[in-house]
């Protein structure tokens, strides 16, 4: 059946987007809700200034989506969860758990099937990408951690880090104090001796 958006609908479309979706979808969910109208032409008649915005709608939908996956793209999630010996946790980590960190951290609410990943069943770091619909997909950084060890974590990656910058900084001072410089004059010498030779062969 063909609709009318009177709403952005996710996987459906944006605001005046005349779509084909199911009958049942149709009459069960959008149109009680009043979230869409059948696209007979007198509905398409008298939404004609929803259709004029479509894709302005589009575009703008788009480029809040993309605005989204950058601001949450690499984001660090830490938790801590009992675990066996061997790595395996005594449970998951799950969508939506993953879901209200992201939004502890980054202040980002999005919708936990969005997040293709079923739980997290290992201790470790684990790549989880985002599903949102957009140019980009946003990987988000899962890291669970044995309960009790998130706070000897940070701090040895505090010190690593700087440990890192510090040997940075050293072989920075290192290669400024190896680079020699030489006078002009003596520069200046060396060419006219050279030029003399080519001359003289």
């Amino acid at each position: 059946m063909k609709v009318i958006l009177l709403q952005d609908i996710y996987k459906q479309g944006v605001t005046g987007e005349v779509v084909e979706v199911a009958d049942g979808y149709a009459r069960n969910y959008l149109f009680p809700r009043n979230m869409a109208v059948r696209a007979t032409k007198s509905a398409v008649r008298t939404h004609e200034h929803l259709s004029s915005q479509v894709e302005a709608r589009r575009a703008a939908y788009e480029n809040k989506l993309n605005e989204v996956a950058r601001h949450i793209n690499g984001a660090e999630l830490f938790f801590e969860r009992r675990a066996a010996a061997t790595g395996k946790l005594f449970g998951s980590v799950t969508n939506q758990e993953i879901v209200d960190e992201l939004e502890k951290v980054k202040g980002i609410d999005i919708n936990r099937r969005r997040i293709s990943q079923q739980g997290l069943r290992e201790l470790g770091r684990h790549l989880v990408q985002v599903r949102l619909g957009s140019e980009m997909t946003p990987v988000l950084h899962v890291i669970i951690l044995r309960e009790g060890e998130l706070q000897e974590y940070l701090a040895k990656r505090e010190a690593e880090k700087a440990a890192a910058e510090q040997a940075a900084s050293a072989a920075t001072a290192a290669t400024d104090m190896a680079t020699e410089v030489i006078p002009g004059s003596a520069v200046r010498d060396a060419l006219a001796r050279t030029e003399a030779g080519a001359e003289n062969s």
